[in-house]
């Protein structure tokens, strides 16, 4: 059992996490350009008290038919750390947490922007690490294709070593390694909170291995009980090798709940997201997740073919294809249930359904604490903020006040030597 109260972080994306999102008629279009839609939503998140915001990033577009793109609710979105440095000024408690990537990314450079982020901010910044899975984003940065994926986690490995040592201040003569060469500190003081939070989300083996070495928190998808306990403690097993305690990391999966006042509205709720969903959009969204370019060749009503394994998100094609199997799920309806949630947790019912389910999981060492991933916004995340998270209040399962002023206070997590 996970001792304590659990972590709750506020996913931001643009019109919401369905992939049709931008098409419910309570939607705000606009809002992957819309400031005040941002502040909106972070305020309300911090007035619910949670522990933080985070937007995640590709840098490129989503899907590579530019047709595709344009009918998703994620093809429109602000560069996320410029996003978060304008909501460090309109927020005062809630964590930011943003994307970057150490495909196309330099350490010094990176480190010296989050580390500006996070004194903006009074310590409440924090970097999830990603390697970039996508050929789209490689063709932005001039490479001749996506790295394979040892290669893309040994270069986040020193990335990562080089990051922590410049937040520390240990970079000492500097640094002279296999990709990256580093000579001088940076030019801030330490982090008010020691160094800003690590994040990462990888869930392959050597992704896992990374996190146990470097993370102060992993966000993870899981769509059942038993697969989130088993990534849980295989991370948690895994870290006593690299001189550290299971509780150094917080496990943060998923979840894209549908709540209303009755089962019977959010199921009603949910179905109409559905219904918005246009065959191809779902098709290609599970494409490009299983990273097959020409899926479209198989009868939309059959079953998912055999895939060779990936190169690209590894965890994730393993998640989707265990789940048409085990589910005996079409082509068809398979990118259905992915495009509302892309392989997550979801959760349809009131308050109270939502608000069991979630202590299932954390209770039974399941998960610290979950990110929240709202179906449209601002709606979504207005009624999880309204309904769900005073069930969890008035249950002794999270908070009613922050405890302290940065990140690692909302968390729990040591402040780094």
């Amino acid at each position: 059992m996970t001792a304590g109260q659990m972590k709750l972080g506020a996913f931001l994306w643009a019109t919401g996490h369905h992939i049709a999102a931008w098409r419910h008629p309570k939607a705000h279009v606009t809002a992957g350009i819309d400031i005040d839609h941002y502040i909106q939503l972070a305020r309300t998140a911090e007035a619910a008290k949670f522990d933080m915001v985070f937007c995640e990033d590709a840098a490129g577009l989503r899907e590579a038919n530019v047709g595709i793109a344009s009918q998703t609710s994620r093809s429109i979105g602000f560069e996320p750390i410029s996003l978060l440095s304008a909501l460090a000024a309109q927020t005062s408690r809630i964590g930011l947490v943003s994307t970057a990537s150490t495909s196309y990314n330099e350490p010094y450079g990176l480190a010296r922007t989050f580390l500006s982020l996070d004194h903006l901010s009074g310590g409440r910044a924090g970097w999830n690490l990603v390697t970039s899975a996508s050929p789209i984003e490689a063709a932005n940065f001039g490479s001749t294709g996506l790295r394979p994926h040892a290669d893309r986690y040994e270069r986040a490995r020193e990335f990562a070593e080089v990051v922590a040592r410049l937040w520390r201040e240990k970079l000492g003569s500097g640094h002279d390694g296999q990709s990256f060469s580093v000579r001088d500190p940076l030019d801030l003081p330490r982090s008010p909170q020691g160094a800003p939070v690590m994040v990462q989300a990888g869930a392959s083996d050597v992704g896992r291995d990374l996190a146990a070495r470097t993370a102060d928190v992993v966000f993870t998808a899981a769509q059942t009980f038993e697969e989130a306990k088993a990534f849980y403690d295989d991370l948690k097993g895994r870290m006593a090798t690299y001189g550290r305690e299971p509780d150094d990391i917080k496990i943060m999966p998923g979840v894209a709940p549908v709540v209303a006042e009755t089962e019977a509205k959010a199921r009603e709720k949910y179905e109409e997201l559905q219904e918005l969903i246009p065959d191809d959009v779902g098709v290609a969204l599970l494409s490009s997740y299983l990273s097959i370019s020409d899926l479209w060749r198989y009868p939309i009503d059959g079953p998912l073919p055999e895939l060779p394994e990936s190169e690209g998100m590894k965890s994730r094609q393993a998640l989707v294809i265990e789940q048409s199997r085990r589910d005996n799920l079409s082509i068809r309806q398979l990118a259905r249930h992915f495009a509302g949630a892309r392989g997550h947790w979801r959760i349809v019912g009131t308050a109270a359904q939502v608000a069991d389910e979630l202590q299932a999981r954390f209770e039974g060492g399941a998960a610290d604490g979950f990110n929240v991933m709202p179906s449209y916004f601002p709606g979504e995340l207005d009624a999880f903020a309204k309904l769900v998270v005073p069930e969890l209040q008035r249950r002794g399962l999270f908070r009613t006040e922050y405890e302290g002023r940065t990140l690692r206070d909302h968390l729990g997590l040591k402040r780094p030597a």
